[in-house]
């Protein structure tokens, strides 16, 4: 059956691998977003410097950089799942350094920002493990289904994560950090309950040439190299997420609350995209609808940068959600039928390593423009880029903008 056919909104949740391993991710997701604001608010609540919330995305995506050669390997090599369960263990710990810290009294830029590094390294593995495990637990006739659904999962989680994080700070700076050591656990436990996937290929020895195949693989097939490439420079010009304490304190007026409800906003749209894309697959114009996507989100980033009216500020950020679900859909699907088993970890390894920058990275990139030239100028600037290289893209990578159908391409049935 091909991948496009199927349209049971609930074809991937048939198996109870795929449940586990979904309702895991979410909860890791909740609790990353949760301690995201409250990281967030602490720093910029100590500093008053959007310099400082750059560094925070910085922190996290340098490791995924430095290990970009260990750990694809490594999902490609090893037990996927064990992985997956052992970065959750850390992340635990991660969440009880925090907590720590804050109980202690002992919260500061430098100290957050080293445990930051840690949840770098744990993510680093995490992110391609995690990827290449999922098309593992259900049959490829299911697998857009399931990627839909781990998208939705994620933007669920950045939905009612921050509006948690917001409220749940409210209660006192602890708070969230005890919610996330307690989610974070639970995920754990809940990989670690994930039946056994089938055996896969045996990996080949470890050489150079083994390590760096996922490279090889990438630069080779333009459609791949295509889709991620778009992701990393769209969203690292278009990023804004970073600033949004900026926004949330000094521009809009708002809260921890509002905060909450800004970074809830675009997941919102997201969401709501996700499930409608999980009943009604698309089936045809698929490069084209990914290009417009890019496109409205660059332009919903410009309309959010130069507002000053919460409520239209929340408006474009659902915009911005919506119309990146569509691009993020898209890329995933055609990334996973596109790139064999055997490599899928160490393709995926380089996927995150560009998504990290799109959002770590692009992070840093707005808070650093902030710093020099306005919260406004920054983000403004950064979606008007983001317009530009949707243009750009679209010209370059004419194979891309004319796929069709999202099904496994013909040299890979």
């Amino acid at each position: 059956m091909s991948a496009v056919h199927t349209t049971h909104r609930f074809a991937a949740f048939r198996h109870v691998g795929y449940r586990r391993y979904f309702f895991s991710r979410f909860l890791a997701y909740f609790a990353i977003q949760i301690i995201s604001v409250a990281v967030g608010w602490q720093i910029y609540d100590l500093t008053r410097d959007p310099f400082d919330l750059g560094l925070i995305g910085l922190f996290q995506f340098l490791p995924s950089l430095v290990l970009i050669l260990v750990t694809g390997s490594v999902a490609d090599r090893y037990n996927r799942r064990m992985i997956m369960g052992v970065c959750m263990v850390v992340s635990t710990l991660c969440a009880v350094a925090l907590l720590t810290l804050t109980v202690t009294g002992l919260f500061s830029p430098w100290p957050v920002y080293a445990i930051l590094v840690v949840f770098g390294i744990e993510r680093a593995f995490l992110a391609p493990a995690s990827q290449s495990l999922a098309p593992n637990l259900v049959p490829p006739e299911d697998l857009p289904n399931a990627i839909a659904w781990n998208s939705t999962s994620w933007q669920t989680a950045m939905i009612v994560g921050p509006v948690a994080g917001g409220l749940i700070y409210g209660f006192g700076s602890i708070v969230p950090y005890a919610v996330g050591v307690c989610f974070f656990a639970a995920a754990a436990l809940m990989v670690f309950a994930i039946p056994k996937p089938a055996a896969r290929s045996k990996a080949p020895v470890q050489s150079w040439e083994t390590i760096t195949a996922g490279f090889r693989y990438i630069k080779a097939e333009k459609v791949v190299l295509g889709a991620i490439s778009l992701d990393l420079f769209a969203v690292l010009l278009g990023g804004a997420v970073a600033l949004m304490p900026v926004f949330a304190r000094d521009i809009l007026d708002l809260g921890p609350w509002g905060l909450g409800l800004l970074r809830a906003a675009p997941g919102v749209g997201a969401v709501g995209m996700a499930i409608w894309l999980a009943a009604h697959p698309i089936r045809h114009r698929a490069g084209i609808l990914m290009f417009t996507g890019v496109a409205l989100f660059g332009l919903g980033t410009v309309v959010f940068g130069l507002s000053a009216t919460p409520w239209l500020s929340i408006a474009a950020l659902v915009i911005m959600g919506a119309a990146d679900m569509i691009s993020v859909y898209v890329r995933e699907i055609l990334i996973t039928l596109w790139t064999p088993d055997e490599l899928r970890g160490r393709v995926n390894a380089v996927n995150m390593v560009f998504v990290g920058a799109s959002n770590e990275l692009g992070e840093f990139r707005a808070g650093m423009m902030a710093s020099g030239f306005g919260a406004v100028f920054a983000v403004a600037f950064g979606g008007a880029g983001t317009l530009l290289v949707s243009v750009l893209w679209a010209l370059g990578f004419p194979q891309l903008r004319k796929i069709d159908t999202l099904d496994v391409p013909e040299h890979r049935r």
